[in-house]
């Protein structure tokens, strides 16, 4: 199955950083313009479906994205009980901007691994015929 045209794997070589900073921007900025965690995780899984769709190889272990995905909600939990529970937004206003992004930076890579992981399932493990 090496029929794979060169022309598609370079092109997206050249494109895969954008994409990663495309996705970062959305996270980053998700608190002041249109965007997020959400979004930003979303186009960072592309990189994922469209490195498959140049190259259908099973390149990443599932089980350490699962790892990364659970360290991420562990970790986005911690963060906003932590914002609650000392009451950071009453006595420290200057400090929400980052945790916006943070929180959107914790979102982002849930959203991803999340998407990236059932995309890989229905890939490589649904598809048997």
């Amino acid at each position: 199955m090496n029929d794979h045209s060169q022309l598609l794997n370079r092109s997206m070589g050249i494109i895969y950083p954008f994409i990663i900073l495309f996705g970062l921007y959305m996270i980053a900025n998700g608190h002041v313009s249109p965007g997020g965690g959400f979004q930003g995780g979303a186009v960072l899984s592309a990189i994922f479906i469209a490195k498959y769709l140049s190259q259908p190889i099973m390149f990443l272990d599932l089980a350490r994205v699962q790892t990364l995905e659970k360290t991420a909600l562990l970790a986005l939990l911690i963060l906003v009980t932590l914002f609650i529970t000392l009451n950071v937004y009453q006595t420290f206003i200057q400090v929400i901007p980052y945790y916006l992004i943070l929180a959107n930076l914790l979102i982002g890579l849930k959203v991803a691994c999340g998407m990236t992981i059932i995309f890989y399932r229905f890939a490589f493990y649904e598809s048997r015929e």
